[in-house]
């Protein structure tokens, strides 16, 4: 570790603990390695992981208000051997008065109703964690903001601003391979193409986020309330789209013998309307979503480099069907506005989503020997698009502080520039043991 990261660990620990304080500390140790499945990956390592992790928690609980920190320190040798850290949550919390909170820092932020669906949850996540094995807690990613909750008679509102907008994390080519409509000087390709870093090129995915400024900053709401039983909620958010999901020219080069575009990929301004309803009839859970997003840098859908705006709404059920055994159905609807001027300008050869893309998921946890062995699969299969993504894995409570798990991850599609068809050659298995302190 380097002198900064000593500084960091030093900070964290200061400011968790002033001198009359009462501090917690606790952890854990943790190594995961994992390798990939399939030899047509165009990435430069077979290594999805190979890692150990440490992390550090500290927490202060006070009359008006609170603290708490997670630092994670990682030796990464997937690619290169590198040492990194990051601070995943370091906030503070205060009450003002018997009506508001006030959140400031670093922090984990989520909302919404679905199981690993996110209709109003625009904030940031982290799929390359998320498709090689690690916890579920890494998924999301950390962002900075300030958060101010309200609670009254009529309900509760919760408005979160980040001054920086924070984009979701993906794959970038070194060790999972994805779809790209860009050739390596970013001039469009004629054929689709899954790409990586280890085909030759420099196809290192990291498109820069929109600049710093106030009027880039994201805000999000949410207000909700109990009604008859059911927590109902409606949502707002002000940013941008998570992925960079749109194009702008930023020069024409003569490549290899007349002028063609060169494009950068962008994060379009996005607006999102939603609700959302989650309640306990039939003797499990339920809950529906639904969201209108606005696509600000493409309104009337006539821009081929923008996306469109689009209608999407799910439903969910969850119930225990067994001793011990617990399922979950989802199914959601995304429905395309203007689709005949998107349909209309796509490349030849390039599949062309339907005007409704639908998307089914199931999630199966079996608890066995004493609930200390944990069996869980999850599936999201798209009827429409034709592909599909399985998560599986079994964990194992050793004792109190050890636990063993294994897993792995498949993705299947017949199109490559689909969700999950673009990452069908990164099948993956994996093997993590924790130490808990």
């Amino acid at each position: 570790m380097n002198k900064l990261t000593y500084i960091m660990l030093g900070l964290l620990l200061l400011a968790a603990a002033p001198l009359s304080a009462q501090v917690s500390f606790d952890g854990f140790l943790q190594g995961l390695y994992g390798g990939r499945l399939d030899q047509n990956n165009p990435t430069e390592t077979e290594y999805t992981a190979s890692e150990t992790r440490m992390q550090l928690r500290a927490e202060h609980f006070g009359e008006s208000a609170e603290f708490f920190g997670r630092l994670d320190f990682v030796y990464d040798g997937a690619l290169d051997s590198e040492y990194d850290w990051e601070l995943r949550e370091g906030y503070m919390k205060f009450r003002l008065g018997n009506n508001f909170d006030l959140k400031i820092g670093r922090q984990i932020l989520t909302w919404g109703t679905g199981d690993l669906i996110f209709i109003n949850d625009m904030f940031a996540k982290d799929y390359r964690s998320f498709f090689v094995g690690r916890d579920d807690q890494y998924l999301k990613a950390p962002q900075n903001a300030l958060r101010v909750e309200w609670y009254n008679s009529l309900g509760n509102l919760s408005v979160v601003w980040s001054p920086r907008f924070e984009p979701n994390r993906l794959p970038d080519g070194r060790r999972l391979s994805y779809y790209t409509p860009f050739g390596p000087f970013g001039t469009m390709l004629n054929e689709p193409m899954i790409v990586g870093t280890g085909t030759g090129h420099s196809y290192y995915f990291d498109p820069p986020t929109p600049e710093s400024k106030f009027k880039n900053s994201e805000i999000a709401l949410r207000f909700n309330r109990s009604i008859a039983g059911y927590n109902t909620s409606l949502y707002f958010y002000h940013g941008f789209y998570k992925n960079p999901m749109g194009a702008e020219q930023v020069g024409v080069m003569v490549w290899p013998a007349q002028p063609s575009p060169v494009y950068s990929p962008v994060y379009p301004r996005l607006n999102v309307y939603g609700a959302s309803l989650r309640g306990m009839p039939f003797g499990g859970v339920l809950w529906l979503e639904g969201g209108y997003l606005d696509s600000r840098d493409d309104p009337d859908g006539d821009n081929p480099m923008m996306p469109n705006s689009s209608v999407t709404g799910m439903i969910g059920f969850e119930r225990q069907i067994a001793t011990n055994l617990t399922a979950n159905v989802q199914w959601q609807a995304d429905y395309m506005m203007d689709y005949g001027l998107f349909s209309a300008r796509q490349q030849p050869g390039v599949f062309i989503r339907d005007e409704v893309r639908h998307l089914v998921t199931s999630r199966i946890t079996k608890l066995l020997l004493d609930e200390n062995l944990n069996l869980s699969g999850f599936v999201f299969y798209s009827p429409t698009d034709e592909d599909s993504y399985i998560r599986y894995s079994a964990s194992y409570k050793y004792t109190d502080e050890i636990t063993l798990t294994a897993g792995g991850n498949v993705f299947t599609g017949k199109h490559p520039n689909t969700e999950f068809g673009q990452f069908r050659h990164n099948d993956n298995v994996y093997a993590k043991m924790t130490y808990g302190f």
